[in-house]
């Protein structure tokens, strides 16, 4: 009776080691993934977040809603990343120096391009979203030859491309700054300190 169960449990403990060898495979591809992401935060995102944020009126909205603090719990980023989801900010891009933003991004592209190709972010697709979307915004202003004079219906086309940008950006902002505070307290803290959703940003600690 026990051998002829035995190609069962045998069965069974190959398909336990199977997942637990996936789940640890795909957690060991996450943590590069969250490095991928940290480096694009660092070259691109946090710029891009502080830039940005000067397309849009509602500022004071952006502001309670992405304003993190050290006491945040899970429950707090969820209400914030479900909230930037839906994110729909109306920017208006002559707010801005666009002539500023295409020369920052332009210095950035192959940064970006090489982002693309790394083979793990088909683990992540809200980041891949957001990498398409910023190259997208790049190349819209990129290939147009002067950012002044252009007509109303030229700056209302850019001034989506940059909400769609927008809008990844925060969502994936807010799940990489939930990673930094369980997995890099020290890095969160500065995190926390700097942000440009809040009145006095400053790395000083008080």
């Amino acid at each position: 009776g026990d051998l002829a169960f035995l190609p069962l449990e045998v069965f069974l403990v190959v398909i336990v080691i199977e997942r637990i060898l996936a789940r640890r495979e795909r957690q060991s591809i996450m943590q590069k993934l969250n490095m991928v992401i940290g480096a694009f935060f660092s070259e691109v995102g946090n710029e891009l977040l502080q830039r940005l944020l000067g397309c849009f009126e509602k500022q004071d909205e952006i502001y309670q809603r992405l304003d993190i603090k050290g006491k945040w719990a899970h429950a707090d980023f969820r209400k914030a990343v479900d909230w930037a989801q839906y994110f729909t900010g109306l920017p208006d891009c002559s707010r801005i120096d666009i002539g500023e933003l295409r020369y920052f991004l332009v210095q950035k592209r192959q940064f970006l391009l090489a982002l693309l190709e790394n083979p793990n972010l088909l683990e992540h697709e809200r980041f891949t979203d957001l990498l398409w979307a910023t190259f997208h915004l790049t190349e819209e202003l990129e290939v147009r030859q002067s950012m002044t004079d252009l007509p109303a219906s030229d700056l209302q086309h850019i001034s989506g491309d940059i909400e769609r940008v927008y809008r990844n950006l925060i969502a994936e902002w807010l799940s990489y700054m939930e990673h930094l505070k369980v997995h890099y307290p020290f890095l969160f803290s500065l995190e926390v300190r700097t942000h440009p959703f809040q009145n006095n940003p400053s790395p000083i600690v008080i």
